[in-house]
């Protein structure tokens, strides 16, 4: 198995912590990880990309230029997004701040209310939890077991009092991919 993956958005939305946490992951489960980071220099609002590629086997080349899913996390990664996920590719939009659709055809397009799922969970700022809970899912390239563990070894002790809220919306997104919050 080898998921190439695009997660993209603007600075704030934790695009950047959902590649990381992602390969963390990815790893923990034993999988071969790249990562490449990419973000605008403005502190919040910019862009903030993420390309990530876990695999089973050994990986050839750590670009990603035709990933196989994508995450559309606001309208202006959009164009972008389309453009570059491979045919019959997945692209989950989050629903909540993106209300057009892909022009392009051939792909498998899901809309998920992401960021609203975060608020009624309790807090926006975890969309992007979310977001890594509904991708998980939808790719089966993480098996998301153990959690906890993983959030404990990832975030250092002074973000501990957050891993009930990521978990919370990890399980959120998991789950909203069979719910009414699937459109």
């Amino acid at each position: 198995m080898t998921e190439k993956s695009f997660f993209a958005g603007f600075g704030g939305q934790g695009i950047i912590s959902l590649g990381q946490l992602w390969v963390y992951f990815a790893m923990k489960e034993g999988k071969n990880v790249t990562f490449f980071p990419f973000y605008g220099a403005e502190k919040r609002g910019g862009i903030a990309r993420a390309s990530v590629i876990i695999s089973d086997d050994e990986i050839a080349s750590p670009l990603v230029t035709m990933p196989d899913s994508t995450l559309v996390m606001n309208i202006d990664s959009l164009p972008l997004c389309e453009k570059i996920v491979r045919d019959g590719g997945l692209m989950l939009i989050n629903s909540s701040l993106v209300k057009e659709a892909p022009i392009r055809t051939g792909i498998n397009v899901i809309k998920l209310e992401v960021t609203g799922i975060a608020e009624r969970i309790g807090n926006a700022l975890f969309a992007n939890m979310v977001a890594l809970g509904a991708m998980a899912r939808l790719t089966k390239a993480l098996k998301l077991a153990d959690i906890e563990g993983i959030l404990k070894n990832f975030f250092p002790q002074d973000k501990h009092q957050f891993i009930p809220m990521n978990i919370k919306a990890i399980q959120a997104g998991y789950e909203a991919v069979n719910s009414e919050h699937f459109q």
